[in-house]
């Protein structure tokens, strides 16, 4: 009985106690910090790890030849405005947002746009091309086209993609689900 207290007490003592307070925060908080603290080359970090977010964001919203100069403005716009942020654990829901917003404000300064009605999608062969594709995605509900795009042309995964949007997991993978369905019906694909 006495080796066993003892060596419980070995094991306490190599494990160092931790509070909730002192668990891993999370690394975006980190670099968000370290940037907001004098450190502007950490943001380089930020950019790495959430410029597919924002690329699969604009590149379900506008055309493709703007979604990498659109990319670099958002970047550097949050980079000006990081302090803004509240709480450094919801960048990517923040950046994700400035995104967003940012496409929208790209329709409303460029006046020509084309409607694609399901007549055109249904209209088209099965082999499709993948901008073929991409603009049949783009003619979903904005929910399904996000996480598609994010999915399928960014390559994360569900989990990803929750995390990084600020969705839960749940409305991922419903908006997922609902998105390819949606997405075959209109490539005419059963």
């Amino acid at each position: 009985m006495i080796e066993a207290e003892a060596t419980a007490e070995m094991l306490l003592m190599t494990q160092p106690f931790r509070s909730p307070e002192e668990t891993e925060e999370p690394i975006e908080v980190t670099l968000v910090r370290a940037v907001l603290a004098g450190e502007p080359d950490r943001f380089a970090r930020l950019y790495e790890i959430y410029a597919p977010l924002v690329h699969g964001i604009l590149l379900a919203r506008v055309p493709r030849d703007e979604v990498d100069d659109l990319t670099q403005e958002i970047f550097l716009h949050a980079l000006k405005k990081l302090h803004t942020l509240r709480d450094a654990k919801a960048f990517g829901p923040w950046i994700a947002m400035i995104a967003r917003n940012r496409a929208m404000d790209f329709h409303r300064s460029t006046r020509e746009t084309v409607e694609v009605t399901e007549q055109i999608a249904i209209t088209n062969a099965p082999n499709r091309t993948a901008k073929e594709v991409l603009d049949l995605i783009r003619s979903l509900p904005d929910a399904y086209r996000e996480t598609l795009v994010l999915r399928f042309v960014e390559g994360m995964t569900g989990p990803e993609i929750a995390s990084r949007t600020g969705l839960t997991p749940a409305s991922v993978r419903v908006n997922l689900h609902r998105g390819v369905k949606l997405l075959r019906e209109r490539m005419g694909v059963a």
